[in-house]
């Protein structure tokens, strides 16, 4: 039976906080109240190496530490709030006294996600929770039903991605700290939009980690490209396993968060019975009961690999879906041409109809970028259990200027991926900013304040590029004007092609959403025809009818093309042509209703639509 237990601080109004801590092997633990004079309160030692005492006057607001051994001061680790940052103390808070407004929220089938990638820091001109919820209004009006939130848990300084967090219970303080991120979680559910928490349980930041002066929360077993690895299956794991299961039901319980996107899985490393995935989603669904709501766990990986997403019964973790990297990795290699890094092996017109139907493309082949066999068939998954996009936060921000596909493509090719990202049978992503264009980059960035560190930064930057031939200096991490350039213009409203563009997402958004063939995109009912020379992508839709056919021409010159003789007999209608004027394009002669097999002339780099007629 694993250990399940309450860690932190907990607030209960009229008795006071209790305080526990997890340190096995400390002597003596005391906790220390910053009132305006300070009291240290001896803690009772109780099983697997745990501490607790009740304190009547700690309250809502009131600083703390913890005292090891008479010797280190430090914050607490499951701290929910970080107020003066990661190395001060942390501060007692009531999840009970917020005024939620969603009591009658029941969220959004994942079936239904069109899912808005954002980071806080970045996506408005104030850089936190307050600024986003200015925003939701044209989230909303694109037809985004959820936004996906990248790690908001205290990092050092002000800036960075959040994959530097170190207290994993705490929200962000320049931010908005627990408040803002219940407001804005609040304000989400008034729009009808999901709120997905990016979550990182596979390591810690460097500055401002006090774990190990708590105890084993690492191991040596294993080495991940972050330094030693979590400790989920050495002696002393199951504390260290509850820690991580208590982070993510707070994050569903007391801020009312839908989903949560587990960063980098492949790199959580557990060879027990019960593998750290599976029990996390078995307590999940245990929350589920309890609070009547369902949650929905989203893994980010790059092993290909089922396991993650079967159910339990079929030697599963359960978890709802997983990223397909193949899918970014296929389109973005055919529309820039590039075939570096991790792009090598990639990029044909075999490739783009397999992940169309099958979710990944190395299912079991050899990799020549891994140089071994990679990967398993996801043909028993259902298409909903794939998240995809054509940018992300890493896919943009690991270049090394930061460059979106803005900046490697031209403007007709942003349709057209645009397109291929959002008619595809499974759970659509965009990243912040794609929707109109925007021209600013998204760069690497931190605020540390460790000079030596800092350091190792910037040099272990320089060497994550040496795969690729790009030219130029990457921009220092830890300079504000790196993150500064990163803040999103916004700047639709005054660009003309940018607001066309918009409106053109705008338009597949709807069409997805109204069109019954996206009801329930089924893979094994979609014909997916491609072939090198004419680089043109046939995609018909035939889980429901009416059937959508989509035609992805991915040439840079006009392709003759026949359509295709899948329900030959019926005809066509024009639903959508990347092409016309309203879209900025540069217009198509093509009559509005088509025959079944009839041949036709597609403009370079566009997107043609159409409904089966009835």
């Amino acid at each position: 039976m694993s250990i399940k237990r309450e860690i932190g601080a907990k607030y209960n109004s009229g008795e006071g906080t209790v305080f526990t801590v997890w340190a096995p092997e400390a002597k003596d633990v005391k906790v220390k109240l910053h009132l305006p004079e300070q009291q240290l309160l001896p803690m009772q030692r109780e099983a697997f190496g745990y501490w607790t005492v009740l304190a009547a006057q700690a309250k809502p607001g009131t600083r703390y530490t913890f005292v090891l051994d008479e010797e280190k001061d430090r914050p607490d680790p499951a701290s929910h709030f970080q107020p003066e940052g990661v190395h001060k103390p942390s501060e007692v808070v009531d999840h009970n006294s917020f005024n939620w407004s969603d009591k009658k929220w029941k969220g959004v089938p994942l079936q239904q996600y069109i899912i808005y990638e954002l980071h806080v820091g970045t996506f408005s001109e104030e850089g936190t929770f307050d600024g986003v919820i200015e925003k939701l209004p044209q989230l909303k009006n694109l037809g985004i039903s959820a936004i996906e939130i990248m790690p908001v848990a205290q990092f050092p300084g002000n800036r960075n991605w959040g994959y530097d967090g170190v207290f994993p219970f705490a929200v962000q303080n320049s931010y908005g700290g627990p408040e803002g991120l219940k407001r804005l979680v609040d304000a989400c559910h008034k729009q009808g939009i999901a709120v997905v928490l990016d979550v990182v349980y596979n390591h810690m930041g460097p500055e401002g980690n006090y774990l190990r002066d708590f105890g084993p929360y690492f191991t040596n077993k294993y080495n991940t490209p972050w330094g030693e690895a979590i400790n989920y299956d050495d002696a002393h794991a199951d504390p260290v396993r509850n820690f991580f299961f208590q982070n993510a039901l707070m994050w569903l319980r007391d801020y009312h968060i839908d989903a949560l996107r587990l960063d980098a899985v492949h790199a959580i490393f557990d060879n027990g019975a019960k593998h750290f995935l599976q029990e996390l989603q078995e307590q999940v669904n245990e929350l589920e009961e309890q609070e009547g709501r369902h949650f929905i766990l989203i893994a980010e990986s790059d092993l290909n690999d089922v396991r993650l997403i079967n159910p339990m019964d079929r030697g599963g973790y359960g978890l709802a879906a997983q990223w397909s990297d193949d899918f970014h990795h296929v389109v973005h290699a055919m529309v820039t041409g590039e075939q570096e890094g991790y792009y090598v092996g990639f990029g044909t017109a075999e490739q783009l109809t397999k992940v169309m139907t099958s979710a990944f493309v190395y299912d079991g082949l050899y990799s020549e970028h891994r140089k071994r066999t990679f990967g398993n068939s996801a043909a028993n998954n259902p298409a909903h259990q794939f998240v995809v996009c054509s940018q992300n936060h890493d896919q943009v921000g690991n270049r090394m200027l930061g460059e979106r596909l803005t900046q490697l493509v031209d403007y007709e090719m942003l349709k057209v991926v645009a397109g291929l990202v959002i008619l595809s049978p499974y759970v659509p992503m965009l990243f912040m900013g794609e929707e109109y264009g925007e021209q600013n980059p998204f760069l690497y960035f931190v605020s540390h304040s460790d000079k030596e560190l800092i350091e190792a930064v910037r040099k272990g930057r320089r060497d994550e590029f040496a795969a690729f031939s790009w030219q130029g200096e990457a921009p220092d991490p830890q300079s504000e004007d790196t993150f500064t350039q990163s803040k999103l213009q916004h700047s639709y409203t005054s660009n003309q092609k940018q607001l066309h563009l918009r409106e053109f997402y705008k338009r597949l958004i709807l069409l997805r959403k109204s069109s019954p063939a996206f009801a329930a995109p089924d893979k094994n009912k979609l014909v997916a025809q491609m072939d090198d020379q004419t680089k043109v992508l046939h995609l018909i839709h035939a889980s429901k009818s009416p059937n959508i056919y989509c035609l992805f021409n991915i040439n840079k010159a006009p392709q003759k093309v026949s359509l295709s003789q899948h329900n030959s007999t019926k005809n066509w209608v024009v639903l959508l042509s990347s092409t016309d004027a309203q879209w900025s394009g540069p217009g198509h002669e093509l009559p509005q209703e088509l025959q079944g097999n009839e041949e036709i002339t597609l403009p370079a780099a566009s997107v043609l639509v159409l409904q089966q007629q009835t």
